[in-house]
């Protein structure tokens, strides 16, 4: 059964951006090498903070929307539940 990544990526301003793949290896590899234009790529977002696996793309859709609606306050919450640090948790993925 496939999965979905519900994720969080990040800058070193901690601007926030929420975002679902089935794919998440590659989704974040594009975002560190800002190859689609948009937010992202404007804001210089390369950084994966936080994640989490759906079961079901409606699931992970649900979910994304679900975190869009927290305030900044509560995402951010949810980023420190597991990355206290805001650590890059792709570090060393590509090498």
């Amino acid at each position: 059964m496939p999965q979905y990544y519900v994720y969080i990526m990040t800058n070193i301003s901690r601007t926030l951006y929420i975002g679902v793949t089935k794919d998440l290896e590659r989704r974040v590899w594009e975002h560190k090498q800002k190859l689609v234009d948009g937010f992202t790529k404007q804001y210089n977002i390369t950084m994966l903070a936080y994640c989490e696996v759906a079961e079901s793309y409606e699931g992970a859709i649900g979910r994304e929307k679900q975190l869009k609606r927290l305030l900044r306050s509560k995402k951010i919450a949810l980023v420190e539940s597991t990355n206290p640090k805001w650590l890059d948790l792709s570090a060393g993925w590509y090498r």
